[in-house]
């Protein structure tokens, strides 16, 4: 029997990408393995489910064994690999060596952990997956107190995701406004005015020094000197691509794991796509990228190499109270920001000296300009 396809994840990248493989080749042997339980979900939904009052089982779309027998392959969950051998096309599962034809690394990228004091941080739950999600689900229920760490796209999401669920939210970030990465200050404004129209509180400047046990739950003291009461804590500070078993196996990683445009990595039959790649100098955490890349690389392992192309790729951040979509400007690009609107209301657009649009934010009810000006936008990889 010949070596099989092996990927590694089955998250939104991997099940995508061998759904889009099979639709080419139906024959070649396919191995998918991962760490966890293997159940096809979509991890956009981990922060819509307190709002739509579903559990992790509610959220899951197939079992394991059902993606196996939709994909003809064999999946093995629960499975760690412990090195990767590229001179010899094998990966090692402790002791157990496995060989490949092609090796896809899919596995994504892991929460960004920050060492707090205090005799609870056991209690600070990073929601990256959906067995995250079933641990926190579990530690929340019959609590109302939740403290989020980051008030990035994430935290905003599960901040408005929790209050409709009926949690109390404070935030505590080491920041000027909310998304400060992603967002104009106008169009920030105005989710964080949103969020606090629904009872959010944000503590932005300070972080988290100590989380003790307190008797009424927990107390968090923050670095400015205030002491928030609270019942568990919710870590959004961020995800940093796994990089360390293919920086071992000796290829070549930066931000994420470094592919070209064929998604090849530096060694020959290795390839990555998702959270855990840097797309020709690109590390999008997002899935209209990780789809584009699916179906390019699907084509390559069935025979016909193909090249990555990432047309405008605006992103929709699920804050129902303050509708958002934005799409930053393409990287090295220089631009010019204007902002109008009122309240909840913001277009902020960005123009080069021509006045070509490079990118946008639009906030509430601006949003239903997004399909015009997308058509305007430039391609982020042509």
């Amino acid at each position: 029997m010949s070596a099989p396809v092996v990927i590694v994840g089955t998250g939104l990248a991997g099940y995508n990408l061998a759904r889009e493989f099979r639709k080419l080749d139906s024959e070649t042997p396919l191995l998918l393995i991962t760490a966890d339980d293997g159940r096809s979900y979509s991890k956009p939904m981990l922060s819509t489910g307190f709002g739509k009052n579903k559990d992790a089982d509610g959220l899951s779309m197939a079992e394991p064994g059902a993606m196996a027998e939709q994909l003809r392959a064999e999946v093995r969950t629960h499975t760690r690999i412990s090195g990767i051998d590229p001179g010899h096309k094998r990966l090692w599962i402790g002791e157990e060596a496995v060989a490949y034809r092609d090796l896809i690394l899919a596995w994504g990228a892991e929460t960004v952990r920050v060492p707090v004091q205090g005799d609870a941080s056991e209690l600070i739950f990073p929601i990256n997956d959906l067995e995250d999600y079933a641990r926190f689900r579990s530690a929340a229920a019959g609590k109302r107190r939740v403290l989020l760490l980051g008030a990035g796209l994430i935290g905003c999401e599960f901040a408005n995701d929790l209050i409709l669920g009926g949690y109390s939210v404070d935030l505590v970030a080491p920041c000027e406004q909310v998304m400060p990465t992603l967002l104009h200050p106008a169009a920030a404004a105005a989710v964080q005015a949103g969020l606090e129209s629904l009872g959010a509180r944000f503590h932005l400047g300070p972080v988290l020094n100590r989380l003790q046990r307190s008797a009424d739950g927990l107390e968090a003291h923050l670095s400015d000197g205030q002491v928030i009461a609270c019942d568990l804590v919710v870590s959004a500070i961020g995800l940093r691509p796994r990089i360390d078993l293919a920086a071992a196996a000796g290829l070549v990683v930066n931000r994420g794991v470094v592919v070209d445009r064929e998604l090849k990595t530096s060694h020959a039959n290795i390839y990555a796509l998702g959270d855990c790649a840097e797309v020709d100098g690109l590390n999008l955490l997002y899935v209209m990228p990780l789809m584009s890349c699916a179906r390019a690389l699907a084509q390559t392992l069935a025979g016909k190499p193909t090249a990555v192309s990432y047309g405008p790729m605006p992103i929709t951040v699920k804050t129902p109270v303050c509708p958002l979509v934005v799409s930053p400007p393409p990287r090295g690009a220089e631009g010019v920001w204007t902002a109008e609107g009122q309240g909840a209301d913001i277009k902020v657009l960005c123009r080069n000296a021509e006045g070509q649009l490079l990118g946008y934010a639009l906030t509430g009810a601006a949003v239903m300009e997004k399909l015009a000006l997308n058509k305007e936008l430039p391609a982020l990889l042509a």
